[in-house]
Parts: C-alpha cells; structure tokens; sequence
C-alpha cells in the first residue's frame, strides 16, 4: 500500500467527482473519483469504447439526471456503483476499477 494521499476526502463534493494523477505499475494513469458519503470510489480516467479520457477538461466530469458517469467525447454512461457501461457505443463493457481506501481524511491508492 502507498503512503502517498491522493486527496483530502472533503475536497470532493458529495456525489461529486474529482481526478488523480498516480502511477501504477510504473505507468502515470489519471483517476476519476466518486465520492458517495464517507466511501470514496476510483476507476481509470480511460473510456473503454475508444480509449480517451472520461473529462470533458481536465478534472471535470458530467454526471447524467440517473447518476451516471458520462464519457464526454462519445457519451458512453457508466455506473457509479459498478463501473458497467449501461448506454452508449461500448454497452456492457465495464470501467476499470482501481482500489483507494479512505484514512484520516484522505484517500490513498490500496
């Protein structure tokens, strides 16, 4: 487990999102992350469908009337508890989680 925080858990608006620069495995990856209460949920910045980031800029995500993650440049929507495409070009594909834990007020990669 790393060490490093990766945001203060307040920093992120109740049902809101927030991006985090990581590396994993030796590569730099950008993270969405949802905040839903005191859990904190993390999945790759990466839209499955065409392999493009999920923010329309960066750190800024859409969020669909039904509480989805909307990719900005295809639409593809996903959902929050799962990660699973549930419209769009690449339905029944699925976001790739990342595990984070929140501890003391922040959250960390797991």
């Amino acid at each position: 487990m790393t060490d490093q925080a990766l945001i203060a858990v307040d920093k992120i608006t109740e049902g809101g999102f927030a991006e985090a620069e990581v590396v994993i495995d030796g590569d730099a990856e950008s993270l969405v992350l949802y905040r839903e209460g005191d859990s904190v949920r993390g999945f790759l910045n990466i839209c499955p469908h065409a392999g493009r980031r999920l923010d329309w800029a960066p750190g800024q995500f859409l969020k669909s009337r039904e509480g989805h993650l909307v990719c900005a440049a295809h639409g593809a929507s996903f959902a929050l508890d799962s990660g699973q495409c549930v419209a769009g070009p690449c339905k029944g594909d699925r976001l790739r989680a990342v595990a984070v834990q929140v501890r003391d007020g922040h959250v960390f990669l797991a």
